[in-house]
This record gives structure tokens, C-alpha cells and sequence, in this order.
């Protein structure tokens, strides 16, 4: 947060102003473990604690003031509001808007897969230019959007905010507190299909993110992914697409991969092409393993490219450009020569089908394929199905299957129909050892599952498996 008094943060959270003033900020929580001298203290309810149980662990470590629904004991500033939620939100649209007359501008990135990795590039990426907030991890919901944007200051000049939905309305909601200058849409796949009921339902509820473009902003596009690519007709703001197979064939800014190739890891360089209003060619090659981090990679030039960086700049970048968040296609080699990939932050059937395409093209000669695979969580009633494709994909492309968690039986259902090896597991310490087993040097293992099952779990168990060795 900018340089504030107690006061000014009461205005913007519609509070009363306290007795006493003085200066608040910068930090903004809602852990008091993490309060630091000045701090403001958002105290939310929870499932389980209540923020106004900490108000006073807060002001030990220096809080100033509590946006909180109730007086409490502790020794700091009570700025008391209907909802604590609501304050925060007010807080962070009330910064956001006088950051953006500063001349801070916003980027939402969404999409069904990918918009992690795509936001870690970006924010990568326009940091070689100018201060950037991107969020940390995952914050992309109507906590994660607003807390990020509170870690904007007076340096700041651009701000990137990951964008989830749950249903129609959120990203409208989220837009509302951070408005986009640039709106990014990866794709429209099948993740949290069981709480939209179908694919139309995701679209609908992802391009609420370029609705909320004014004329002057940029939508950028997947030209890849037809539904994606039909919500140029719902944004008044100047349409950027980007491709893996080519040029598009319309957008103001057009921006695709040429000579894409990848290395032993699957790492891959290609050219980075743009026409239109951005005319260039720049070779990249990316930290990451996989086809789809090329995609990620285009998403967030075209994004760069749209606010002005320079093709060469933006290039540079995403060249050197490192994972910012744990157990998305972690890469190790254990101290056996074992190759471990760690995607067990979250899984749905498109990420699932890019994770073991990916993993199948490290295949090492003489090594076997590993796959640790558990539930994919809320794909409504096509869970049965999707988790049985998913044992015969994995089958198919070579994998010898652990399968763990409550659709396991469906995985392992379709690994028998493709004709391979499953061996079924009840936890996390049994999947480590059967996949940990009798492993060779030239063998790769992958871990992946929604992150309700915890399988990072079993990736330290593996990674420490081999430091054992």
C-alpha cells in the first residue's frame, strides 16, 4: 500500500476516522504472523479461527490498524466496518484507482489452465522494464486479487493479477476492483466443469474479463482455442492474438512461434514472430518444459508487446525467466540420475493430458515412464469418465500408473483398457514407495493431482528417496 495516515485508510474502507492518527502501511495482512511495523490488519472470519481472535497478535508485531466488525482488547486503531471482506475490497479498489491516475497499469490474466505460469512470465517480463506486482502463488480470487494489488506502491507501474472464476460474476467482480488495461484469455477447458455444467458456461464466465476493457484497452487472445478466439466479439478494446501454428488471420497485434524445437528436457526455443502494430522476430528459448509453456510464453509477449515493450526487451526476458511457484512441472534429477517432474499443485484433463504428453517426450533410452496420478477434483459427473481417459492416456503413452484417491479405480480402469501396468495405493507414504520401487537411473517419474490430494508429498518423499540412495 502507498504512503498512508489511519485516517485516510478509514475514509477509503468507510469506516469512522479513529481519535488518534498517524501513518499506516505499507503492508496489508490478514495473518498476523505476518504484521510488521505499521501494518493494517484485515481481521476476516474464517472456517475455523476468527481474524478478530489475532487482532492483538497483530499489534505486538507492529500493526497500527484493524478493519474488523467488533471492538476487541488490543492497543491499536479499530476501523470498524459491516464486512471485513468488503473493507479490504474497498481498500484495494480505492488504491488501485489512485495508482492508475498515477499511471499504474493492470493486466488480469485468465484462463482454464496455465494462468500461473503465464502470470510469473508476465510479471517477469515487465519487470525488465519497469516495478511490477504479480501475486504470489496462486491469489486469484476475491482475497488473493485484492491483497495483491495492496502490495502496489508509489514505484510501482505495472500491476498483474491472476483472475480465478467459480462461477459467473466472479471475474466481473474481480474487474471491478482491479480494472484491466490489457485482459489476457489462455484458453476454456474442463477445470471446475462440475460447477459451471459445461464448457459454454466456462467461457461465458472467463470472458467477463475483456466485457471489462474500455475501448483504448487490449484484449489478447488465444487464435488457437475457438472459444476464446470468439470473444473478440464481446470487448469494445482492441483485439492482440497469439498462436502456436502461425500468423492469425486478424487482431491489431498479431503474434505467433515459428521453428518451435525442444531439447532433451523439453525445453523449447522458437522465434518469436509479431505483425501489426508491433512488427518483429526474436528468438526465445524458455526455462520451462513443455509445448504449452510456448503458448504461456506468446500469451505473455503479446500482453508485453501491447503496453509498449520493446520485442527485444521482451524476448531477453522470457528467455531468462525462471518458476515462481512450487509443484508446477518442477524438474530434479535425484542424486541416482533419476529424472523427477513435480506438477502436483493442481490437475484438470487438459493440464493432465499436457503433463504426461510432456513427460512422455523425456523419455530417457532404456528408462521406464512413472506416473503418480490422483484425483481431479471438481469435474461434477464427469469425473467417472475423465479419470478413466486419463488411465488410458497415460497407458498409451507408455506409463507404468500409481493410482491413489477416491476415483483411482476409474484411472486404473482405463489403464487395463489400453493394456497397461496399474498398481492401486490408499495413501500418499504407499504411492512414494510402489513408485520408488526398483527405480533405474534413466527412469522419469511424474507426480499430479488436484492439490486436495497433497502429492507434493510424495514428490519429497521420491526426491528424498534418492538422496538416500
Amino acid at each position: 500500500m502507498r504512503d498512508r495516515s489511519i485516517s485516510q485508510v478509514a475514509a477509503l474502507v468507510g469506516a469512522e476516522p479513529p481519535e488518534g492518527d498517524g501513518p499506516a502501511g505499507p503492508d496489508v495482512v490478514i495473518d498476523s504472523r505476518l504484521a510488521t511495523v505499521g501494518t493494517v490488519f484485515i481481521a476476516l472470519p474464517g472456517e475455523h479461527v476468527d481474524g478478530h481472535d489475532f487482532i492483538a497478535a497483530a499489534a505486538a508485531e507492529g500493526a497500527v490498524a484493524a478493519v474488523c466488525t467488533r471492538l476487541t482488547d488490543a492497543p491499536l486503531a479499530h476501523l470498524i466496518v459491516p464486512d471485513a471482506l468488503q473493507g479490504l475490497t474497498d481498500l484495494a479498489r480505492g488504491e488501485i484507482a489512485e495508482a492508475k491516475q498515477a499511471g499504474l497499469r493492470c493486466v488480469g490474466v485468465t484462463g482454464s489452465s496455465g494462468k500461473t505460469t503465464t502470470k510469473d512470465l508476465l510479471g517477469q517480463v515487465l519487470a525488465a522494464q519497469a516495478p511490477t506486482i504479480s501475486p504470489l502463488g496462486s491469489f486469484n480470487n476475491e482475497i488473493g486479487v485484492p491483497l495483491t494489488a495492496l502490495r502496489v506502491d508509489r514505484s510501482t507501474r505495472f500491476l498483474v493479477s491472476e483472475m480465478g472464476a467459480r462461477g459467473v460474476g466472479h471475474i466481473a467482480w474481480l474487474c471491478d476492483v482491479v480494472p484491466p488495461d490489457v485482459g489476457v484469455v489462455l484458453n476454456v477447458g474442463h477445470a471446475h466443469l462440475g460447477e459451471f455444467g459445461s464448457v459454454e458456461g466456462i467461457a461465458a464466465a472467463k470472458g467477463e474479463l475483456v466485457e471489462a476493457l474500455a475501448p483504448d484497452g487490449w484484449a489478447v487472445l488465444n487464435a488457437d482455442d475457438e472459444l476464446v478466439r470468439a470473444m473478440a466479439g464481446r470487448t469494445a478494446a482492441r483485439i492482440a492474438l497469439f498462436s502456436l501454428v502461425g500468423e492469425p488471420s486478424a487482431g491489431s497485434l498479431r503474434v505467433w512461434a515459428e521453428n518451435a524445437v525442444a531439447d532433451e528436457l523439453q525445453r523449447f526455443s522458437f522465434t518469436l514472430r509479431s505483425a501489426g502494430q508491433v512488427q518483429a522476430a526474436e528468438q526465445v528459448t524458455l526455462q520451462g518444459p513443455g509445448r504449452h509453456q510456448v503458448a504461456n510464453a506468446l500469451a505473455a509477449a503479446t500482453a508485453a508487446l501491447a503496453l509498449g515493450l520493446a520485442p527485444h526487451t521482451v524476448a531477453v526476458a522470457l528467455s531468462g525467466a525462471v518458476a515462481q511457484s512450487a509443484w508446477r512441472m518442477q524438474v530434479s534429477t535425484r542424486a541416482d540420475g533419476v529424472l523427477l517432474v513435480n506438477d502436483a499443485y493442481n490437475a484438470n484433463p487438459d493440464s493432465m493430458r499436457v503433463a504426461l504428453t510432456t513427460v512422455a517426450g523425456m523419455r530417457r533410452a532404456g528408462g521406464r515412464l512413472v506416473a503418480v496420478l490422483g484425483d481431479m477434483l471438481e469435474l461434477g459427473a464427469a469425473a467417472p469418465l475423465a479419470h478413466e481417459n486419463l488411465g488410458r492416456l497415460a497407458a498409451e503413452l507408455g506409463f507404468e500408473v500409481v493410482a491413489i484417491g477416491a476415483l483411482a479405480a476409474e484411472i486404473a480402469r482405463g489403464v487395463d483398457l489400453a493394456s497397461g501396468t496399474v498398481t492401486l495405493v490408499s495413501d500418499r507414504e504407499e504411492a512414494a514407495a510402489v513408485a520408488g520401487r526398483a527405480l533405474q537411473p534413466s527412469d522419469v517419474v511424474v507426480v499430479k493431482a488436484s492439490r486436495g490430494l497433497a502429492l507434493d508429498r510424495v514428490a519429497d518423499l521420491l526426491a528424498a528417496g534418492g538422496r538416500e540412495a
